[in-house]
């Protein structure tokens, strides 16, 4: 299990640089990536592990270019919106956001996740998709007395292992 720090990008992101303005799921390389098959991992915190402990065949990476946004609006004394303002996101925003995540995954004995990356995972086993693998994985902890809802030292041995079995089986 590793966050593949030494690993390289996806090769087709490799033809892309610089900063965009696009939300991540705008990228031009992400979309590519879909049409490939490869789904943006989760971003629910309680699946911040999940490239971690992910197959390392069925998980790529691609650089972070884009633009995280917050969106402000105005109202008037009734209610009604006047105004709509969309701004990057500062710095120290973005950074509050990396540090609750690995503050999480510290709680989990994991090292923090390397910065400036957009996760992509392929679905393992006989699942079609990302989030039919992760409402087996949900339902499985259920029905262990495993809590699917929170990242818990249980939950992800839980993951870990059965994502190792799907591996194994589809291998």
């Amino acid at each position: 299990m590793s966050w593949d720090e030494d690993g390289t990008p996806h090769p087709l992101a490799l033809r892309r640089t610089g900063r965009s303005e696009l939300d991540p799921d705008r990228l031009p390389e992400m979309r590519e990536l879909e049409v490939l098959g490869w789904e943006p991992a989760p971003e629910e915190l309680r699946w911040a592990f999940l490239p971690y402990v992910w197959p390392p065949a069925a998980r790529t990476w691609i650089p972070d270019r884009s633009t995280h946004w917050a969106v402000e609006t105005s109202l008037d004394g009734h209610g009604h919106i006047t105004g709509v303002e969309a701004v990057p996101l500062p710095e120290a925003d973005l950074h509050d956001l990396d540090a609750e995540t690995d503050a999480a995954l510290t709680a989990l004995g994991l090292p923090p996740r390397p910065a400036g990356r957009l996760w992509l995972l392929r679905p393992v086993g006989p699942f079609s998709t990302v989030a039919e693998l992760l409402a087996h994985l949900d339902a499985l902890a259920t029905e262990r007395g495993v809590e699917p809802g929170t990242a818990s030292p249980e939950f992800l041995t839980l993951v870990r292992t059965e994502l190792g079995a799907l591996q194994e089986h589809a291998g």
